[in-house]
């Protein structure tokens, strides 16, 4: 299962050291993660703030700047997720779905991730979708699979995008539609996903030129919405 990539996100209040934030930012896009981590334990420190909580629990999850941590990182995300922190609450699920640091439980991985879905946050969704996809700590339900996934895909998250590929392809939770398969690994490929790419070409032995030349029409209109309307 895929899971939320690290993003560091800038959030400064009156209270809290400007300069720490940036000088963390400026470490990490340098690769100092160990002094990144200290900047952040800093900013954590003096404000309990819950984006650096979220990005010291990172570091601490994958070993950058310290020694690799799970019970640390799992620590951390908890607080930053009990803040309402989206990003912490998508990687409390990638935790519990990885058993990283607490037993597998896909069931506690599918409550977090909801949680972040229902703010918005376009990896979350995904995974959701993922979960409610294969039946994991969730009944399984392709109609709610594609609701997550469409709710990613507007949002330009690739892995939901060519997911609805496989949806429409297979007819599953929707009535099969080689146009729309393609259309959806198309605007995936088109960033560079390299299985749409396959899946694309797959499908394409299975159209007529005319039905290429509507799904390469749809996809052109769906990149000029933003990825919004496109289903």
């Amino acid at each position: 299962m895929k899971k939320i990539l690290f993003v560091l996100i800038l959030i400064i209040s009156c209270s809290v050291q400007a300069n720490d934030w940036e000088d963390a930012r400026a470490a990490f896009d340098k690769k100092d993660y160990k002094t990144a981590f200290v900047k952040f334990k800093a900013v954590m420190d003096q404000e309990g703030d819950a984006a650096a909580q979220y990005n010291l629990a990172y570091l601490y999850e994958e070993g950058l700047g310290t020694l690799q941590n799970y019970s640390e990182a799992l620590r951390l995300y908890k607080l930053a997720a009990s803040q309402g922190y989206p990003p912490a609450q998508s990687n409390l699920g990638s935790m519990y779905g990885r058993g990283r640091g607490v037993p597998q439980n896909y069931s506690e991985a599918a409550r977090w991730y909801a949680l972040a879905a229902a703010q918005g946050l376009a990896i979350a969704q995904y995974n959701l979708g993922h979960m409610y996809d294969n039946g994991e700590g969730v009944e399984r339900s392709y109609a709610k699979a594609i609701r997550w996934y469409r709710l990613a895909a507007e949002q330009g998250q690739i892995w939901a995008q060519s997911n609805l590929g496989n949806k429409y392809y297979l007819g599953h939770g929707l009535v099969q539609d080689y146009i729309r398969a393609h259309m959806w690994w198309n605007i995936a490929a088109s960033q560079g996903y390299d299985v749409s790419i396959k899946n694309r070409d797959i499908v394409a032995a299975k159209m007529t030129p005319q039905q290429i030349a509507e799904a390469q029409k749809l996809a052109k209109e769906c990149l000029a919405r933003n990825f919004k309307k496109c289903d």
